[in-house]
């Protein structure tokens, strides 16, 4: 199983992201978190700035939605050329309806899960999603300890995921490091979000590396 390291530019410099995008080449896409002060108590960016890192990113994105309305706004960033759009099932009226726009457009549709937010209801429609987000802190601020007692809705989302066939990432968010990497790969995750250990743990570049190799020998397969 190949082990994805997607590090969240909310860790990055604000007035110098290209700077930081180039320091980061070496990871397989660039998160890129989007928060609208409503959905979570925190304000990020909108539309205009993620077109303008799809520009400039050397890495395609993986844009993570934590706003209301996500039926009305999610298409649009899939229209920027984003490689992946995830969305928030508490955000959204009609996930599975908007999962298929989203591929259409062209993008890999994901869905994300707040840590209260029960797995069970959505485990018959994984098929329909390429990505599910498991969400390993409460979504707004970066920075936050890691859940561990989000392990059992990874397993069960890997469970589930591997009985479809098909290619179904699981993404982490919050809280991974170098150690905390491990126990999400060895519960089934295959895809992590890291922002304070790759932009502050040293050079951002060894940091994905020693993830990405700390995930694989770590990985439940």
């Amino acid at each position: 199983m190949s082990m994805r390291i997607n590090p969240s530019i909310l860790s990055a410099d604000f007035v110098n992201f290209e700077r930081d995008l180039g320091r980061i080449a070496n990871a397989d896409l660039v998160h890129v978190d989007v928060m609208d002060n409503h959905f979570v108590p925190n304000l990020t960016f909108g539309l205009p700035m993620v077109q303008r890192i799809q520009e400039v990113s050397p890495i395609p994105l993986d844009v993570h939605l934590m706003i209301d309305d996500a039926d009305r706004w999610a298409p649009d960033y899939a229209e920027t050329g984003a490689f992946s759009v995830t969305f928030h099932a508490e955000a959204a009226s009609d996930p599975v309806g908007l999962a298929r726009k989203l591929r259409q457009i062209g993008a890999r549709a994901g869905i994300a899960l707040k840590p209260g937010t029960e797995v069970g209801p959505y485990l018959e429609l994984l098929p329909e999603f390429d990505q599910v987000l498991v969400m390993t802190v409460e979504p707004g601020f970066g920075g936050q300890s890691f859940k561990r007692e989000m392990m059992p809705k990874l397993t069960a989302v890997r469970a589930a995921a591997d009985r479809t066939g098909l290619d179904i990432w699981l993404q982490v968010d919050g809280g991974v490091t170098l150690d905390t990497i491990e126990v999400a790969a060895e519960n089934g995750a295959d895809t992590f979000v890291a922002g304070s250990s790759v932009f502050s743990g040293g050079e951002p570049a060894d940091q994905i590396r020693m993830l990405r190799e700390r995930a694989a020998a770590h990985s439940h397969r």
